[in-house]
């Protein structure tokens, strides 16, 4: 193997790593999946709740851990597992009210400082992961809210409700029913413009001007001259003389 194909394979190789790096940051899309059930938020500090039917707690904690790898994951658990990322925390909890779905809670750094207890995400999360959450919260007072399945008996500091019409297109989730379809211009009366020789507007019928040879006569028309051939020579009375000879 040549040298400079070595160099093009490494290069392309390293453009990969670099874009598989740059798509790993951040955190998964939640909305294009589940659908939005409840809201909170206050300025920075936001909390999106999600509702997967069917669906148990580790099941839906690995697929969005699929969708992107979080940079902390609590141990598997049958009612409370977090995926820590960057820009936000998501707690996934088994819904109390209704057993078989879990619900999908998306809180910011805000929302998570201002209004969980750190000793409940300590059970679940590595203590100098949150330790570091709230120090750098500048120790202010935090709340002892445990996640959205008990927000009734551990209250966070604003409640939750459910989503406005501009909340929810603010976040559509991708379960909406879409009935858009599409179809060709003038189908409705297409079998009749293929058979039509009126030669309507829009008519596939091809257009009869043409420049065509005169089949009738063996001579070129005007507008078609016949194909050169070779000239016939042909006799006559006409011939050339001297004037003045009789």
């Amino acid at each position: 193997m040549s040298k400079w194909l070595q160099y093009v394979i490494k290069s392309v190789l390293v453009v990969a790593l670099m874009a598989s790096v740059l798509t790993g940051c951040g955190s998964p899309n939640v909305s294009d999946t589940y659908p939005l059930e409840s809201v909170n938020k206050s300025g920075s500090e936001t909390s999106y709740i999600y509702r997967a039917e069917g669906k148990t707690v580790p099941v839906v904690a690995a697929e969005l851990s699929d969708q992107q790898k979080p940079e902390q994951k609590s141990k598997e658990d049958p009612d409370h597992m977090f995926l820590v990322y960057s820009d936000k925390w998501i707690h996934v909890m088994k819904d109390e009210k209704k057993p078989e779905d879990s619900l999908i809670e998306v809180d910011s750094k805000e929302y998570v400082q201002r209004n969980y207890n750190p000793s409940f995400l300590e059970a679940y999360l590595i203590g100098s992961l949150v330790s570091d959450l709230f120090n750098s919260f500048g120790g202010k007072k935090y709340g002892n809210y445990r996640g959205y399945t008990s927000y009734e008996k551990y209250k966070p500091n604003k409640q939750y409700h459910s989503p406005s019409t501009n909340e929810k297109k603010s976040i559509p989730p991708m379960t909406v029913e879409r009935k858009g379809s599409i179809f060709k211009r003038g189908s409705s009366s297409s079998s009749s413009s293929k058979s039509d020789d009126s030669g309507g507007l829009f008519s596939k019928k091809k257009s009869s001007g043409s420049i065509s040879k005169n089949k009738s006569s063996g001579s070129g028309s005007f507008f078609s001259p016949s194909k050169s051939k070779a000239p016939r020579t042909k006799s006559g009375s006409g011939r050339i003389s001297k004037r003045g000879r009789r």
